[in-house]
């Protein structure tokens, strides 16, 4: 398999740098595993937000079973290993806390603005947020693969575009990458999670194994390593000797209906919706909190420092340390949706609690 456009362009970046021997891709590896925004993932949720229980999935987990996976295809088919490893760990550096209501519920915030959609935003942390405002400074290859992932969108055969595209100017979810290292990631990505939640969901006492219907888990296995198994060995067959990244058609009819029995069973469970209103109102009321702020204090920074709200001097420092971008007029307005996309669950519980229910004076 041989991508379609120069590997120039692939390997080049926004601003150029000496080689070194960890050769391109892997560098990008390292500079995603060492920011910030990568760090936080591990306290951002999968599907079941702020678990208690520590085997449930986080989102760090999930970058890792993409990368796995993708690794274990590369391998198969003869492709740049270290290419799809860099986008699987950096495919969701922009997600939002508390998983896709975190999503929906910013993307309602931002319908005016063009919304929110954490493919395009995880481009964003990349090359606007990440490293106090400088951007790790990404390989074309690798921001394509992250801008382009979109794993939620299952197709049965996906092929890279043959045009290059100007990254810097996409605002919706991609049809697809300008790799065959990217379509391996967008694939995995979806393989990753199917098992993943129905193991997790099982253990969260939402559905019995059982539940799964019998003829899919005689095709695809009832753990979540059987389910990965068979799926990257059917993509490695499929595909081997195709001009595409494929599952069989056998195979991609019950991967279907899989992902509806993960929908009607688990997404939209009831305990989930209840929690999903919960999380959204505490996201808007964050929202709304440090629009008000940012209004009044713009860019005094020491007035943020003043504030009796851990919050308030969070959102102050974050600001401070990336004024050149916000200073911008056309990038001012997204100043508090990055802050918030960037909390983790945790960060953001927090936030609410304090804002939401003061602390009582101390008075003796």
């Amino acid at each position: 398999m041989q991508n379609p456009l120069p590997d120039k362009l692939y390997h080049s970046r926004v601003r150029p740098r000496k080689p070194d021997l960890r050769g391109d891709y892997f560098r990008d590896q390292t500079a995603i595993i060492h920011s910030t925004p990568f760090r936080r993932l591990k306290h951002k949720t999968q599907v079941f937000f702020s678990p208690k229980n520590d085997h449930i999935c986080t989102r760090i987990e999930h970058v890792l079973h993409v990368s796995t996976i993708a690794t274990t295809i590369c391998k198969g088919l003869g492709l740049d290993i270290e290419l799809a490893q860099a986008i699987a760990l950096g495919h969701d550096l922009g997600h939002a806390p508390f998983g896709h209501i975190g999503e929906k519920v910013l993307n309602e915030l931002n319908k005016d603005t063009g919304g929110f959609i954490h493919e395009v935003h995880s481009l964003r942390v990349v090359d606007k947020i990440a490293h106090d405002g400088k951007g790790l400074n990404l390989t074309y290859a690798v921001r394509d693969g992250i801008v382009s992932h979109c794993g939620e969108h299952f197709t049965q055969k996906i092929k890279p575009l043959d045009k290059e595209k100007n990254l810097d100017e996409i605002t919706e979810r991609q049809k697809a990458p300008l790799t065959y290292e990217g379509c391996v990631v967008r694939v995995s990505d979806s393989i990753a999670y199917l098992g993943r939640d129905i193991e997790d969901a099982v253990t969260a006492g939402l559905i019995k194994i059982t539940d799964v219907p019998t003829d899919i888990r005689k095709n695809l296995g009832t753990t979540n390593g059987e389910i990965i198994d068979t799926l990257v060995k059917d993509v490695v067959d499929t595909s081997a000797g195709c001009d595409s990244i494929c599952f069989s058609l056998e195979k991609f009819d019950i991967i279907r209906r899989l992902k509806d029995f993960n929908y009607s069973n688990i997404y939209n469970h009831e305990l989930l919706l209840r929690s999903d209103l919960t999380i959204s109102n505490l996201l808007k009321h964050l929202y709304n909190h440090l629009t008000e702020i940012f209004e009044k204090y713009r860019f005094d920074f020491e007035a943020y420092l003043k504030s009796v709200n851990m919050l308030d001097r969070n959102f102050g420092l974050y600001l401070s340390t990336r004024k050149n971008l916000y200073i911008k007029e056309t990038e001012k307005q997204k100043c508090v949706t990055d802050f918030v996309a960037g909390m983790t669950d945790s960060f953001a519980l927090e936030s609410a609690k304090e804002i939401m229910f003061p602390k009582p004076m101390e008075i003796l």
